[in-house]
This record gives structure tokens, C-alpha cells and sequence, in this order.
């Protein structure tokens, strides 16, 4: 046994407080900082196999299970532990992960998904005494689940299940809350970190480099990190530790460390298990380690003195309108900087380099977002659907699911047969004990029947586990060269056979598959795909403007895509993404297909529809074959329904405007008129604005078919017919269409100012002390007086004070110039005319 190994762990000394808190209430928060041995010890300890001094314990009855959100850290925990015991993994202490169960005696390390299937097949966990989860503060999706579902099991089936959230934060309250439930906060045990100060040196690029765009990191960002760690080298002792956002950064800042003074590591999600095994074990000389998100918290890396942090983070985004979803890289949050820092003082005085200002660290976000804000959650939703709580309403979650995604995510769980009037199907709950997202399940399942089950699951193997970008965007061609291997090249090669294996195992008690003699791989694979995505079966455009999803969504190929060269003309698109600001979806993995296979996966999206629209300036009917939204057929229907009909014309008067009518000029002036009379004393008089009369059109359009019809439908009779009797009889009294002027004239009022004018010539209206007024006496009639020539020479809503005031100049100015008319002194005597002065 190694357990005196464990001796100088800081966590050791809580382990009593912790057990203590257990006794009195069933479950407690453990809030330790990332290499105090929370992860290793505190399982041994509790299951009876280690007291907290070293010494063998007896059995504290029922196993431990550990709960850890990623595979590498699940194996990492369990080798730890049986090293620690001086036993092989598979004795006291197991690890069971997808593809891998080797269960222990007494000790289990699993990942979050494993336990959901368990509780789904178990909920009351027979056996089970202790449930541990760790890394709780890094707010997995499967991880907050877990937890609401095993308090649900304690309140109702287990109370003597026992549980224990491990969190590297300080940030205790909201797991307190949720543990103790209507008791008041659980209690929280709190192990003091043994780390060393840290020193922070501030190491920005020279040079200003663009943010993160997508999955995309400036290669100068890159250049500049692989350069700050060959100053971490030569300026501070130790092994190094680099945080980058992705396994791409971490190749490409690898190849810019060639020859540097130490030897260079690779540890993510993908690594074999030989080089996790590397990076866990003392090097023999200086290390630097390139490492994701997974060396935070969840693995301690020994020797490392220096720590290199890029300040990026990778974050799931769900575009839920397009069903598009991929990850994005982010700036780190300040809590995730500080851990990564925290990893440089674990066992001695250390240094941290962040590649940003202090300025930019201030303004970064406080914490990250928890994964259920951003995630797809359809598989949330089956899980919570098989729990016997469909919408997630009765579970103690840290964070309510959004409204939305929890809309979406039902949509797709409808659409696949795997919910009904929103309970489980027998569907719904085959497709959720298969262990993958509910779109693979369905694919696996329906994609056995048609084109057999090993097929089936080698393409579903690959698009749970996708080959690296480098292997480009033709699926078909990677499924070749992995099935191609006898044996596994590489580590995703053996991961790809792994989860090829156990997807067939899967498949076992599935029928036979339909005669698919003589297909080609492309329609193999793109059938699998299809099945799983068949709202991202797309077609190309005309004219070469990429494709159109059935989704709704266009979609472009990548820069160097290795399908651009056979221009396909059907896709089913295995993975997309939208760059930022960009309407079209980028294609990063896809399988040629041809229609046949898009009508047959894609069948539910299949519809035909009478089409009536308003389209090119007139109304188009047609019968429409669709797979979603791309129009597969179309022909002209010769007796559309009259309604669909009239719809489409008022489409047309609202995008092209009313100017389709009819507006004969005694049309237009009317309208005018009763615009006034309505704006100047309301109802009865009708409004006669654009949005009201589109609300009257319907009644307009009997018998239209078409955008000539519309210029024969008489608007001035039914401008007429909107005026009750009482105000059609008054129309002529409050706003004439014509004013007799004194000279005999008759004058049309202009209503189309706002206000109502008479335009007249100035000699014409001698003698006339007032104008009348409007709108039963309340608007007066605003008079422009125009000269001989017809140009307006003054504007006046009151004659009588223009006789007296105003006239005497507009005489002076004009009479010279208009000699052969009129212009007395006094215009209140003089005699109307509208004629020049008589010869003598």
C-alpha cells in the first residue's frame, strides 16, 4: 500500500468534520482547492478503506460512488486510488465510463452520464451508500442533473443515501441550499489550501490581437503564448503548465516549441492513455505540458512551478432556431484564471504568465456560465421525460432550464417519437439507454434497419467521437480510413473502435436490415447522418450560392473542402456552425447523398401544400412538394381557394401599398375630405389612413384573382359606402368639394395639406369679408390668394384682417407689374372679377 503517500494531503484533516456532518445530516459540502485530495482520499476514506490518518478502516457499509465529469478524469481518479491501495484498478477501487467497466468492490469512479443510466434503470442505487460529486462547480449539464435527480431519490426512496458535493470553490452557498433543502443549508466542510504564493506576471502580446471569432484563435495569440512559455523556461524553474482553449491550440502551439529545453506533453479529453499516465506521473526532467480545461481542477499535474494561461475557454452555443450547435471560444472567466493560477503554488512557491492586462482581467466576467444556459438540451429533456418530470419543473436544480431551449428541445423529442402529449414513449426510453444524444440514438436504431446494424453503428460511432478537423469535411472519406485499420493508428481511431464496438453490442436484438446491396458508402453514411440531422439535409442553390437546409438555413462549404470538387448537389450535414455576424451556417462535416435518400431519412419533413402568395408583383398558385424548406416541386393550381386568395392579395396591398386600387382623381379627393373630417371631429366620420383601410380591404376583394383586378375595384363607391347615413347627407355641408367665390367661380378645396385651402386669384374675391368655415363651423378655410399669374402672393385664414392690413402692400408689389387687372384701394367695395380692367 502507498497510502502514506497521502499523508501530507491537506484534505485529511477534514475527513473527521466531514464524516461528522454526514452522521447528523445525510449530506454535506466539501469545498477544497484543486490538489488537497479531495478527489483520491476522501472516496477511500469514506468507504472504509483509509481512516484519515492512513490506517485501515472497517466497512462503513454500502460502495462510494464518485462522480467526475469527464473520462480522463475518471480514469485519472481511479488509477490514483488503487496506486494508493497498492491494487489494480478492478479490485477495491473501479472506473466505469462509456466504453469501459472495470466496477470496484468498494469504490466506484464513474462520469455523470453513466450514473444518470443508472439511476434511470436504479433509481434507489441498491448498494450504494455514498455519493460523491465532484468538481460540482464547474456546472456540467449531466452534473447538475445528477445531483437533482439523487436528491429526488433521497427525499423519496433513499434517505440514507448519503451525499457529498466536492467543489474546488469557495462559492458553497448555492450547493448548501440545494442539499439541505426545506432543513436549512447543509453543512459545509472547508479544507484549507496548502498553496504556495503565487506571483502574477502580466504578459499581453506586443501587439493588439483580434478576439476569438468562433472556434477560430489568432495565430499570433498562439505565436505569442509558445513564446511566453520559452520565457517562463528561461526566467523561473519548474515544470510549465499551458492552458489553451482547444486540442488544435494545443497542436499548433506544440510545432512552436521545437527544441525547447524540455520535454513537451499533450493532455486533453483525446490523449492516449499512455501520455495522461506521463503527465500524472514526475518527469525525470522539465516538463511543459499543454493542457484544456480538464487540468484545472479535475487532474493534478506534479512538478509544475509555472503556469501559462492563453485566458481562452471553450463554451457550448446553441443557435435552437436553426438547430445549429458548436462550441466557441470565450474569454476565460476571473474564477477560472485564478484556479489555473492556483496550479503553479501546489507544492511550492510559484509564477503564473497571463497572456492579458490587468485592465482586461477587471473587466472579465466574474464566473463561467453554467452549461444548462448554453447547452443543447434535448437529452436533458429525455432524461427528465424518463425521470417522470417532462418539463423539469419538480427538480432541484441549481438553474431553472431556459424556457426556449426546453421548447426546442421537446420539438426534437416530439419530432423523433420519443415523447407523446409530453410523457416517455417505449421509443423515448430505448432511445435514452443507449447512451447518446437522442438525435444519434435515433439514428443508430432507424439506421440498423437500414443499412445494417454494423454500418449503423461504425458512422454513429464517428459522429459521437469526429475525427480531428484535419481530416477534413468529408465524412465518407474518414469512415473509410478508420474502417480501413486493422488495428487503431491513433488514439481517436481507438476510441472510434471502442465506440464502434459497444454501439453494436447495442444492436444486438436488432432486425434485420432492409437489401441495401449496392449502395455506395456516400448513401450508407449519408442515410446515418440524415437520420440524425434531417433538418440539416441540404440542397444546392441555383446559381451556386451554396445550400439551402431544410431547416430554412443556408449553408456554404468551407475554404478548402474537399466535397467542393464533385459539386454535389445534395448534403446531409453532419456538423455546422455560424460564424459570427455570417446569415449562412459554414459546413465542417457532410455526406453526399442524392434525393432519394434526403426523402426517405428526412420523411417527416416531407409536406405538399396549396400555395397561394403574392410573389414577383401578382398572385402565384401553386401546388408545392417540400422537404422542410426546400422546394423539391412545384405546379400551377387552376382553382385555388378563394380565401387563400384574397390572403395573398392583401399581401400584396400591404408590400406594394394601396396604390393597386383604383384611385380615380375624385376617388383621391374624397378620401382627403374624409381624412379631414375625421381628424377634425372623430367618429363617425371613418378613418380612411393606410392601416385602416388594409383592415377594410377583405371586404373589397370579391371576386379578385389577380393584381389587374385590383386596378378595377371602384374606391370611390366604397370610400362612399364606409359613411353612415346621417354623415353622408352632412359630407357636402362640412367639407364641400367646391367653394362659389364672389366672382361666380367655383373652387376646389384642396384637403391634402392637413388642413383644408383654397387657392384663388385675389380679384375674385373682392367684397368678401370672410371665408367660410369648415367641419360645421370648427376648422376655418385657409385662403392662399394668388396673383394674375397664379402665383401665390398671400396666405390668410382671416379676409377681413388682410383687406385692412395687408393688401395695401401686396397692391404696391404687384399692380405695376400686373397693370391690365384691377387693384383698388378699397378691395371691401370693389367688384369681383375675373377678368382684366374693361378698354376705355
Amino acid at each position: 500500500m502507498h497510502l502514506s503517500a497521502a499523508e501530507d494531503l491537506p484534505v485529511r484533516r477534514a475527513v473527521p468534520g466531514l464524516r461528522a456532518a454526514l452522521a447528523a445530516r445525510g449530506a454535506a459540502v466539501l469545498a477544497a482547492p484543486p490538489g488537497t485530495g479531495k478527489t483520491t482520499l476522501v472516496p477511500l476514506a469514506l468507504s472504509g478503506l483509509a481512516l484519515a490518518d492512513g490506517a485501515p478502516a472497517p466497512d462503513s457499509g454500502g460502495r462510494v460512488v464518485v462522480l467526475e465529469p469527464r473520462r480522463l478524469a475518471a480514469r485519472a481518479a481511479a488509477r490514483r486510488m488503487a496506486w494508493l491501495l497498492g491494487e489494480h484498478v478492478g479490485g477495491s477501487v473501479g472506473v466505469t465510463v462509456r466504453g469501459e467497466s472495470r466496477p470496484g468492490s468498494r469504490v466506484d469512479v464513474v462520469t455523470t452520464g453513466v450514473l444518470l443510466q443508472r439511476l434511470q434503470d436504479d433509481p434507489e442505487l441498491a448498494g450504494v451508500g455514498t455519493v460523491i460529486l465532484d468538481e460540482c462547480h464547474e456546472r456540467h449539464l449531466d452534473a447538475d442533473t445528477a445531483l437533482a435527480f439523487l436528491l429526488d431519490v433521497r427525499a423519496t426512496l433513499r434517505p440514507d443515501l448519503r451525499l457529498v458535493a466536492a467543489s474546488a470553490t469557495a462559492d458553497t452557498g448555492p450547493w448548501a441550499r440545494l442539499l439541505g433543502g426545506d432543513g436549512g443549508p447543509a453543512p459545509v466542510v472547508e479544507t484549507e489550501a496548502a498553496l504556495h504564493p503565487v506571483e502574477v506576471v502580466w504578459a499581453p502580446p506586443p501587439r493588439p490581437v483580434p478576439p476569438p471569432h468562433g472556434m477560430r484563435v489568432d495565430p499570433a495569440l498562439l505565436a505569442h503564448v509558445a513564446d511566453t512559455v520559452r520565457r517562463a523556461l528561461a526566467e523561473r524553474d519548474g515544470d510549465v503548465l499551458c492552458f489553451l482553449p482547444g486540442v488544435g491550440e494545443i497542436g499548433r502551439v506544440a510545432g512552436r516549441l521545437a527544441g525547447v529545453p524540455a520535454d513537451v506533453l499533450q493532455v486533453h479529453g483525446q490523449a492516449p492513455p499512455a501520455v495522461q499516465d506521463a503527465v500524472l506521473a514526475p518527469g525525470t526532467g522539465r516538463r511543459v505540458v499543454l493542457a484544456t480545461s480538464v487540468a484545472e481542477s479535475s487532474l493534478t499535474v506534479p512538478g509544475v512551478r509555472v503556469v501559462v494561461d492563453a485566458g481562452l475557454a471553450r463554451e457550448p452555443r446553441t443557435d435552437h432556431a436553426r438547430g445549429l450547435g458548436a462550441l466557441t471560444t470565450v474569454r476565460a472567466s476571473r474564477a477560472t484564471a485564478d484556479q489555473r493560477a492556483g496550479r503553479a503554488g501546489r507544492e511550492a512557491p510559484g509564477t503564473v504568465y497571463r497572456c492579458w492586462t490587468q485592465a482586461e482581467h477587471d473587466r472579465l466576467p466574474a464566473r463561467p456560465r453554467p452549461e444548462i444556459e448554453l447547452a443543447d438540451l434535448t437529452g436533458f429533456a429525455l432524461q427528465a421525460a424518463c425521470w417522470g418530470d417532462p418539463g423539469a419543473g419538480g427538480l432541484a436544480l441549481p438553474d431553472p432550464p431556459p424556457p426556449a431551449a426546453m421548447d426546442a428541445a421537446r420539438d426534437v423529442l416530439h419530432a423523433l417519437g420519443a415523447v407523446r402529449e409530453g410523457q416517455v414513449t417505449p421509443r423515448g426510453r430505448r432511445l435514452a439507454g443507449v447512451g447518446l444524444h437522442p438525435r444519434l440514438a435515433r439514428a443508430l436504431l432507424d439506421g440498423a434497419r437500414e443499412v445494417g446494424a454494423r454500418n449503423a453503428a461504425q458512422i454513429v460511432a464517428l459522429l459521437s467521437e469526429p475525427p480531428p478537423r484535419a481530416a477534413g469535411d468529408d465524412l465518407t472519406a474518414a469512415w473509410r480510413a478508420l474502417r480501413g485499420r486493422a488495428r487503431p493508428a491513433d488514439a481517436h481511431a481507438a476510441r472510434w473502435h471502442d465506440e464502434a464496438r459497444r454501439l453494436r453490442k447495442a444492436l444486438a436484438d436488432a432486425p434485420p436490415a432492409r437489401a441495401s446491396a449496392g449502395r455506395s458508402d456516400d448513401l450508407v453514411a449519408g442515410t446515418v447522418v440524415a437520420l440524425a440531422f434531417p433538418e440539416r439535409v441540404a440542397r444546392a442553390r441555383a446559381g451556386g450560392g451554396g445550400y439551402l437546409m431544410a431547416s430554412g438555413t443556408g449553408a456554404v462549404l468551407a475554404d478548402g473542402s474537399a466535397l467542393a470538387a464533385a459539386r454535389p448537389r445534395w448534403l446531409a450535414v453532419a456538423a455546422a456552425d455560424r460564424p459570427a455576424g455570417s446569415a449562412s451556417a459554414r459546413v465542417r462535416q457532410a455526406v453526399v447523398i442524392d434525393e432519394d435518400v434526403a426523402r426517405a431519412a428526412a420523411a417527416p419533413l416531407l409536406q405538399t401544400a396549396e400555395e397561394v402568395a403574392w410573389r414577383d408583383g401578382d398572385v402565384v398558385a401553386r401546388r408545392v412538394e417540400r422537404l422542410g424548406a426546400i422546394e423539391l416541386d412545384a405546379r400551377p393550381l387552376r382553382d385555388p381557394d378563394p380565401d387563400l386568395v384574397r390572403a395573398a392579395l392583401l399581401d400584396g396591398l400591404r408590400a406594394e401599398g394601396l396604390g393597386l386600387l383604383n384611385w380615380t382623381p375624385g376617388a383621391v379627393a374624397l378620401r382627403e375630405r374624409l381624412a379631414f373630417l375625421h381628424g377634425a371631429l372623430g367618429e363617425p366620420w371613418p378613418d380612411v389612413g393606410d392601416a385602416a383601410l388594409l383592415e377594410r380591404a377583405p371586404q373589397w376583394l370579391a371576386g379578385a384573382r389577380r393584381r389587374s383586378d385590383l386596378g378595377r375595384v371602384d374606391v370611390a363607391g366604397l370610400l362612399r359606402g364606409l359613411l353612415p347615413w346621417e354623415a353622408a347627407s352632412r359630407l357636402e355641408e362640412y367639407a364641400p368639394e367646391r367653394i362659389e367665390v364672389p366672382s361666380g367661380s367655383r373652387i376646389r378645396v384642396d384637403y391634402g395639406q392637413g388642413r383644408p385651402v383654397l387657392a384663388v386669384k385675389l380679384q375674385e374675391l373682392f367684397g368678401w369679408d370672410a371665408a367660410p368655415r369648415l367641419a360645421g363651423g370648427r376648422v376655418p378655410l385657409v385662403v392662399h390668394l394668388l396673383s394674375p399669374a397664379g402665383r401665390p402672393a398671400a396666405v390668410t385664414a382671416d379676409l377681413a384682417t388682410f383687406w385692412r392690413e395687408g393688401y395695401k402692400a401686396v397692391r404696391a408689389e404687384l399692380r405695376g407689374r400686373y397693370p391690365k387687372h384691377p387693384w383698388p384701394e378699397d378691395p371691401t367695395t370693389a367688384a369681383p372679377t375675373r377678368r382684366t380692367k374693361p378698354r376705355r
